[in-house]
């Protein structure tokens, strides 16, 4: 990845905001969208400790000696349009409060992040962010119905898949968060074997896809494509095949709780 996307808590936390303009005006909205407070003293931030900064001015030589300046002061810096200058840049964001899904492309291009952060708007219910808090309010009830995380996470997951009870992408979801806590079920742990076509992950079937993305444990038969781990929890357990699983195609020593993925590197 070219950069960590973070999701930074501003409520009440001052940010510093140079330049004016119509750009300026774009990053003070959604400073205070945040919760932030936009402020325009440079000298004075320093000296409080302010930790971001935007800077939006139209003078390019303005935008170089300011970001220069913050950065030697230990802030890291936005400037519009000048994704060189950048220590973070901002994503198109979808807003399903308190779900936020942030679409960037490290400055390349921000028309392309809010075309896909279009086509998010029109998939996503306006229901997600009750299903999330309705999820939020189940958690100690969770921990008590499945007291082992990786039990919990099975569960979780079996419910939140797509046709599960509680697909985020269908209407009503959260109002059914309830009944199905009442009615969960222990899944048994199981394995599941892919037997890889290409190193390219869309060569993956959705099935496929979707057991690497709850899997509990990887067992990596053969040199294995990043490309393919990448689509894979990265909390995932990943465990080098032994010469029993090459032979017999199952786990031997190494089966964990939970969802075991057998990943099969493929043929030359």
């Amino acid at each position: 990845m070219h950069s960590l996307p973070l999701f930074h808590r501003l409520k009440g936390q001052p940010v510093l905001l140079l330049g004016d303009g119509e750009a300026a005006g774009a990053k003070r909205q959604l400073i205070e969208r945040a919760g932030g407070i936009p402020v325009d003293d440079q000298q004075r931030a320093i000296d409080q400790g302010v930790r971001i900064a935007f800077v939006a001015y139209e003078d390019p030589k303005a935008c170089e000696v300011a970001a220069i300046n913050l950065r030697c002061a230990g802030l890291i810096v936005n400037v519009v349009d000048r994704p060189d200058l950048c220590d973070f840049t901002t994503p198109s964001l979808l807003d399903r409060d308190p779900v936020i899904i942030a679409v960037g492309t490290g400055g390349a291009s921000a028309g392309l992040a809010k075309h896909l952060r279009l086509r998010l708007e029109k998939l996503l219910p306006q229901s997600l962010g009750k299903l999330a808090d309705s999820l939020f309010g189940a958690r100690d009830r969770l921990r008590s119905r499945f007291p082992d995380g990786r039990d919990r996470r099975r569960a979780l997951d079996e419910a939140l898949r797509e046709g599960g009870a509680l697909d985020p992408f269908a209407e009503g979801s959260a109002d059914r968060v309830e009944a199905w806590l009442k009615g969960a079920q222990d899944k048994p742990s199981a394995t599941e074997t892919i037997a890889l076509t290409s190193p390219d992950p869309d060569d993956l079937t959705l099935r496929q896809a979707r057991w690497l993305g709850e899997a509990d444990t990887l067992i990596l038969a053969g040199d294995i494509p990043e490309t393919i781990l990448i689509r894979a929890r990265a909390d995932a357990v990943r465990i080098p095949a032994s010469a029993d699983v090459e032979a017999a195609g199952a786990p031997v020593g190494d089966m964990r709780s939970g969802l075991t993925v057998i990943i099969r590197a493929p043929e030359r």
